[in-house]
């Protein structure tokens, strides 16, 4: 596979596009992308994309963080510092002349899992959290991270790096901190195109953002040793998984295009373009996805993608629906073209990158030059298909294949639950094995134990891959929300410790993500407690029932409750959408704190319910099962709308020795009954001998003392 050179492919955000058993199935009708309509006129239509912008400051006053330094494990951190030399002797280099160089997570689709040969801010910084942004000035670099992220970034971190604890008090956004650090006048390179945000958040000094679309500063120093690019062959995904053909995907998706005034729309989100063509790969770690982008028009369709990739199966596949094959680095070439020809082209730039929609600004620039002032189209074919008098513009909205993907179809959830079970089957056997070693003092590393889970995991039918790296964390580690235990640096099992395994997995027919937190000895009366409340938050949004067109947001706080009464919180989302044999993780939902996110919970939706507590350098709780929405027979309807709620994916034992029985009221305990009741009849039956007994023994029903 070919990728297009250095900074021309890159996503447009800072930001991440983001953070249960017998189903009533429902009928899903075409249109498929019907409900989702968004008024075009909430977004900009900007002007000429520049190459250079002029911005001011705005903070009034200096803003500072402390570096990263105790707590941090004895490695050789001297490559990473050596990286970032290098970097900065390119900065004044002829045709360069920057002050300063951002570099985010993401590869050119915005994804949050990526290739090697793309994790360049892994490679200069040494943190390998799955988010975060790294700023590199001439004497300075700073890395930007969330919650989930703090204490790995303090181990992985030289002193030489300040780690920015972003969302906490007095902690800078990255717009702050170069206004603060850079002289005015200053040049930067901005990786993504959310210029329109930071000259928004910047209005003081002079500094120019400075995109060079054909060099990439990382991989100049990164040179041979950087890894081949991934080059794996794609599958069909089975219509039996997938419940609705291509046809009619592209039939629904062109419906929306005619009715926004579009003539083609442009996808590069992987998990878009493989749900939409009804196609999987494996180019990326955990996500079953490929390298691709997708052009559908009004009348055709393109996939951009390495031909070598392509087999026979496939290329049947895609001649049955009419899509055509192009080059990977060809995308920009075919933007020009449409361009030229006066394509209203549909982009959601929250996920197109910079490239693509400066490429399109440029040459709808040169079409209006020839076409005269007003730019009208002459290309009837387009004139047509928007019903525009005016030249093209663009139209830049949100994509239509996010809230599509994201209501799963009865074969998705069927699948889904299967899954889930032969999932569960799997974790039964893992969990028996492990607590007889720990009974016979046998000492397992954190990076074993999850090496024996996948072990048991891919004895599973339909197994493919994790859905994510396992976090197995003991002790202080479990409170790293996004540990990952590494031979050679991980800690041992200790018994006498809280134990959090979070862990997926993706299967043929579905994707898994479950945590649960065990003690293998007695419990501390403090760890109880916060396991307790932990449970009851967990409990709480289960058990929701709300009104349709409800945010996630207005959800969160269920489960935060019981924490709260007694000053406790934890620093993430609550839930997170799960893709059906795709993504882990997906929008547009959420159910987070955050209040930023309006997408309303929808029948078919499937969300994580996954609070915990994190109590720094001593332990961590989460409790996560996945559920899916779905409407609630409740015996009003006020406003004569319907009432939603939620139907679990997820069946497996919640252990009963950390729970505070005086803290649980007799519903709740009524719940983790009924509950524990639904695993031992649906998952008994795939296991047998110890895993059985085991699953016996911690599926027992719970008495109020």
């Amino acid at each position: 596979m070919q990728s297009v050179p250095s900074q021309a492919i890159r996503p447009l955000s800072l930001n991440a596009s983001l953070s249960s058993s017998r189903l009533p199935f429902f009928s899903f009708s075409l249109p498929i992308f019907h409900k989702f309509k968004i008024n075009p006129s909430i977004y900009n239509k900007s002007q000429k994309f520049p190459l250079f912008l002029t911005l001011r400051c705005c903070s009034s006053g200096s803003v500072t963080a402390k570096p990263s330094s105790e707590l941090r494990r004895n490695r050789d951190v001297q490559e990473h510092d050596e990286r970032v030399v290098a970097l900065r002797r390119l900065f004044s280099k002829p045709g360069i002349g920057i002050d300063a160089y951002i570099i985010p997570s993401q590869d050119a689709h915005q994804s949050e899992f990526i290739a090697e040969c793309y994790m360049r801010r892994a490679y200069i910084s040494g943190f390998t959290g799955s988010a975060g942004t790294a700023v590199v000035t001439k004497d300075k670099s700073a890395l930007w991270t969330d919650g989930r992220y703090f204490l790995q970034a303090e181990k992985q971190l030289s002193s030489s790096w300040i780690l920015m604890r972003a969302g906490s008090l007095g902690v800078p956004t990255t717009s702050e901190w170069l206004n603060d650090v850079l002289s005015p006048g200053g040049r930067f390179l901005f990786s993504h195109d959310a210029a329109k945000e930071l000259k928004e958040a910047i209005s003081k000094k002079n500094l120019e953002l400075v995109y060079l679309y054909d060099l990439n500063l990382v991989d100049e120093i990164w040179k041979e040793s950087r890894p081949k690019p991934p080059n794996n062959p794609i599958r069909v995904h089975d219509m039996k998984y997938a419940g609705l053909d291509v046809a009619s995907k592209l039939s629904s998706l062109r419906a929306e295009l005619v009715g926004t005034g579009a003539s083609a729309i442009v996808i590069s989100m992987l998990d878009e373009v493989a749900w939409l063509l009804n196609l999987r790969g494996s180019d990326v770690p955990h996500s079953p996805v490929m390298y691709a982008y997708l052009i559908v028009e009004v009348d055709g369709a393109k996939l951009f993608v390495d031909n070598s990739k392509v087999t026979k199966e496939v290329m049947d596949h895609l001649k049955n629906a009419s899509v055509e094959l192009r080059p990977y680095h060809s995308i920009l070439s075919e933007i020009k073209r449409l361009a030229a020809q006066g394509a209203q082209l549909w982009l959601d730039t929250s996920s197109v990158n910079a490239a693509i929609v400066g490429t399109y600004k440029s040459a709808l620039d040169k079409y209006r030059s020839n076409h005269g002032s007003k730019g009208k189209i002459k290309n009837k074919r387009y004139d047509e298909s928007n019903g525009l008098s005016e030249g093209p513009s663009g139209v830049y909205m949100r994509s239509p294949i996010s809230l599509a993907k994201a209501l799963k179809n009865p074969a998705e959830l069927e699948g889904m639950q299967n899954c889930h079970l032969r999932d569960a089957a799997a974790l039964a056997q893992f969990w028996c094995w492990l607590e007889e070693e720990i009974h016979n003092n046998v000492e397992l590393k954190e990076v074993d134990v999850a090496d024996k889970l996948l072990e048991f995991r891919a004895k599973k039918e339909g197994f493919l891959d994790t859905s994510f790296d396992t976090i197995s964390g003991s002790g202080a580690n479990g409170a790293i929300i996004h540990y990952r235990a590494e031979r050679g640096s991980c800690s041992v099992v200790d018994p006498n410790k809280l134990f959090l395994l979070d862990s997926g997995a993706q299967y043929i027919d579905g994707t898994t993500d479950i945590t649960r937190t065990v003690h293998f000895g007695e419990p501390t009366a403090r760890e109880k407690e916060c396991f307790t409340r932990v449970l009851k938050g967990h409990i709480a949004l289960d058990q929701a029932v709300f009104p349709e067109n409800t945010p996630g947001f207005v959800l969160d706080a269920f489960a935060r409750a019981s924490l709260w009464k007694i000053g406790l919180d934890y620093r993430h989302g609550t839930g997170h959408g799960v893709g059906a044999a795709l993504n882990v993780h997906e929008g547009p939902q959420s159910i987070s704190y955050r209040y930023g996110n309006t997408t309303p919970l929808q029948k078919g939706m499937i969300v994580s319910n996954e609070p915990g507590y994190y109590e720094d350098h001593a332990f961590g709780i989460r409790i996560e099962n996945l559920l899916h929405v779905q409407e609630i027979n409740t015996p009003n309807r006020y406003g004569g709308i319907e009432y939603l709620g939620f139907e679990k994916l997820t069946f497996f034992p919640i252990q009963a020795k950390l729970i505070d029985i005086s803290l649980i009221s007799n519903d709740e305990i009524e719940w983790l009954n009924n509950y524990h009741s639904q695993v031992w009849e649906k998952v008994s039956p795939l296991v047998e001998g110890s895993a059985r007994q085991w699953l016996w023994n911690n599926t027992r029903v719970i008495h109020k003392q």
